[in-house]
């Protein structure tokens, strides 16, 4: 990633603003901030690397804001910040295309640790030769963050879109479930679990096989994970 990463934050808490924007601009994170949803819809006729949203705001919740972005076709990554952490509300996180969620109070430095994490896997930190990702008729654009099928736009979550990449990044290897939990977030994504992980693999394969239940591609190793599976004469390069 070329330069500074760019992050809005989207919090109403006077006091907690001014010690995250010490701590966001100290780790090297250009930072904007708005304290509404109407103020951030504003903030976001621009691009952000990164989204910090609070879930209660004086206007609405981040929960529809993060909808919203989604609905338009962004992978920006989203992470959630609340007082809140009932299974339900998580689950809304996830549900509505949020990437990670960190209850308050927390560390600041466990935060930092959790932005540089997705802005890795992003898919924005890219080398220049390395731009595409393909498998059968599942195509991935790096540069754009974009995924297609037999030429078609995917509309995929982030937390799904970052899990196609790794599975492409690794064909015909069988990935244990803990080896793709920690890829996808490093240890620090506690309230990931397997039943979690279960919920994005089946509606990936909603969303890529022709027979979700009996997959082409994404395929159970019974015992072990799963295996992105290559068909016929199909080349091994990206």
């Amino acid at each position: 990633m070329e330069g500074k990463a760019k992050i809005l934050l989207v919090e109403d808490d006077a006091s907690l603003i001014d010690g995250l924007l010490y701590s966001l601009r100290k780790n090297g994170f250009e930072t904007d901030v708005a304290m509404n949803l109407k103020e951030a819809g504003n903030f976001l006729r621009e691009k952000y690397d990164l989204l910090l949203l609070d879930v209660n705001l004086p206007d609405g919740t981040g929960f529809e804001l993060c909808e919203k972005i989604r609905e338009k076709g962004s992978q920006v990554p989203v992470i959630f910040l609340t007082a809140l952490d009932e299974e339900v509300n998580i689950i809304r996180g996830l549900d509505g295309g949020g990437d990670d969620y960190i209850t308050k109070p927390f560390k600041l430095g466990e935060l930092c640790s959790r932005i540089n994490a997705l802005l890795r896997r992003s898919g924005r930190e890219t080398n220049k030769d390395d731009r595409r990702l393909a498998s059968g008729p599942v195509a991935v654009d790096l540069s754009l963050c974009r995924a297609s099928l037999d030429g078609k736009a995917l509309e995929l979550t982030g937390a799904e879109y970052r899990l196609l990449c790794f599975f492409l990044r690794n064909r015909n290897q069988v990935l244990t479930r803990s080896m793709i939990l920690n890829a996808m977030w490093d240890d620090n994504g506690s309230f990931v679990d397997d039943n979690t992980l279960s919920v994005y693999i089946r509606r990936l394969r909603e969303k890529i096989e022709k027979d979700p239940s009996n997959p082409r591609y994404l395929q159970t190793v019974r015992g072990f994970g799963y295996q992105w599976k290559t068909q016929g004469n199909e080349s091994e390069s990206g």
